[in-house]
């Protein structure tokens, strides 16, 4: 019987295309350059250093202002600029080309987490411990075609801790995640921040995470967002009504960096059960085996063509992976190509539009129209009659959105603290104190696209069935996940999986 839930294609242990080697300290961040030759990363010995791709070798001298620890750096959409974020709150603009620091920004009273770039390259956003995300204005010598007035310098965001964030690929928004709460050692119930670039007005509260936040990646079509998280979960949100729309919950730790394909068809994740993964989000499945590190996997960064990805480690190390190589082990060659050329893309598109994972987050499929199985309309019914109530969004005038999912993954043990409370001094981050910022309060029901369900710990019962509330935008969707389900319920679905609907071999 065909599954809703298809099981990934079997692939051997796959290992490091290239390593690189000399940084004294954990690595937490690794990019790529343009022309495929070189890379970036930065680490806690205070130092961000260029390499070779193809030998591994470092390229002259390490870059250096001032022996504070690196945690962040992001490329300038120009390839000419590095930004980085540091410990002593300071962000520096470097120019590639000599390893100098062309500009400091200063402003932030503590540890920089996270940096990102705007579209245009003309503003850099970034996110600081001490709860405010900013942003900056990059200095160019040529004119810009419109001034840059009534940018929000700074956003108290009411994170203790802002450790992610991202501008939407237009720039008018921004998300901010982190730690909501003072840390105790127990989990942190967080939330993602969607917030107006111009104003710093708050636009919605992301809820559903049962921990702290810790990174975020915006799709370039900027229909999906998503976040990773403490509590070991990789969430995908519909950014037309902020809701969530998928869970993939395979790492089995805290998941600290995310990245996606310049095509917007891969996902990578990187994790502190030492792994980082590939996931196809045409169908929200894993690619591949995971590939495994010594230690645990700070950061994530695809090459512009997709077909490398950089790891840093807590080994002191950076990676390359030959993601082109794994994609041809998988048959899954296609995900490189950019969908609106693909001739297979092509095929795809002139069937129902629901027929990818992405696509069916935003698309009624042909079932929600017509009756073509009442079998399987018969089990959706079932699920939604399970349903609670009091589902959707509420949105009242200016009023911002706040979503609340609960998490439907067991209790998980804390196998690690965060990075600032690690015993190495030169690594360690210091741990806050803030108070803990409010939160909403309405509840949408769980997301059936979970692929790995399990009981939940939450104090509000997981629903599991079509995403849609009875005020949503958003479709029901025939690939729904059961728990514990009865003797006559399993009959029916298995009826309603003799469908024609589920005959394409992609259920």
């Amino acid at each position: 019987m065909a599954s809703p839930i298809s099981k990934m294609k079997e692939t051997s242990a796959i290992t490091h295309h290239q390593k690189f080697e000399g940084h004294t300290g954990i690595v937490w961040g690794a990019i790529h350059l343009p022309g495929g030759q070189r890379i970036i990363t930065c680490s806690v010995d205070g130092s961000l250093r260029l390499w070779n791709s193809k030998t591994g070798k470092q390229t002259g001298e390490d870059w250096r202002d001032g022996d504070s620890p690196v945690w962040s750096i992001a490329l300038c959409p120009d390839g000419k600029k590095v930004v980085s974020g540091s410990l002593d709150g300071a962000v520096r603009l470097w120019d590639i080309d000599t390893g100098k620091v062309v500009t400091k920004w200063t402003g932030h009273t503590e540890g920089v987490e996270s940096v990102c770039w705007s579209r245009d390259g003309r503003r850099v956003l970034s996110g600081s411990d001490d709860g405010t995300a900013r942003q900056w204005e990059v200095e160019s010598e040529e004119t810009m075609p419109e001034p840059l007035e009534n940018i929000l310098a700074s956003i108290e965001t009411g994170h203790n801790n802002v450790l992610a964030v991202v501008y939407s690929p237009d720039t008018t928004l921004i998300a901010t995640s982190g730690q909501d709460g003072p840390w105790t050692g127990e989990p942190i119930e967080s939330s993602v921040k969607v917030w107006d670039s111009k104003t710093g007005k708050l636009v919605a509260t992301l809820k559903g995470h049962t921990d702290i936040v810790w990174c975020l990646a915006w799709t370039k079509d900027r229909k999906t967002l998503i976040s990773g998280s403490f509590d070991h979960s990789i969430r995908t949100w519909n950014t037309t009504n902020w809701q969530q729309t998928a869970v993939l919950d395979e790492h089995t730790s805290v998941v600290h960096a995310i990245a996606i394909s310049p095509n917007d068809r891969i996902l990578a994740s990187s994790s502190y059960d030492k792994t980082a993964r590939l996931w196809n989000l045409d169908n929200g499945q894993l690619i591949s085996s995971p590939l495994q590190h010594a230690d645990d996997v700070n950061c994530v960064s695809f090459s512009a063509g997709g077909k490398q990805l950089a790891t840093g480690c807590d080994d002191n190390n950076a990676y390359i992976w030959d993601v082109a190589a794994i994609l041809r082990e998988a048959g899954l060659d296609d995900l490189l190509s950019d969908p609106k050329s693909s001739a297979l893309h092509h095929s795809r598109s002139s069937a129902p539009s629901g027929s990818t994972f992405l696509g069916r987050l935003f698309t009624p499929s042909p079932s929600d129209t017509r009756d073509t199985s009442p079998s399987l309309d018969w089990g959706r019914n079932l699920l939604k009659r399970h349903r609670q109530s009091g589902e959707g969004i509420e949105s009242q005038g200016s009023r911002p959105a706040v979503l609340e999912v609960p998490y439907a993954k067991g209790k998980r043990n804390r196998k690690r603290p965060l990075p600032w409370q690690k015993p190495a001094a030169s690594n360690s981050r210091p741990p806050k104190s803030t108070q803990q910022s409010g939160t909403g309060t309405q509840t949408p029901s769980q997301s059936p696209l979970q692929p790995r369900p399990a009981a939940s710990n939450s104090s509000t019962t997981p629903v599991v069935g079509d995403n849609a509330a009875a005020t949503s935008s958003t479709p029901s969707r025939p690939d729904v996940v059961l728990r514990q389900a009865g003797l006559w319920t399993r009959f029916w679905l298995f009826i309603g999986c003799l469908s024609p609907e589920y005959q394409d071999g992609r259920h």
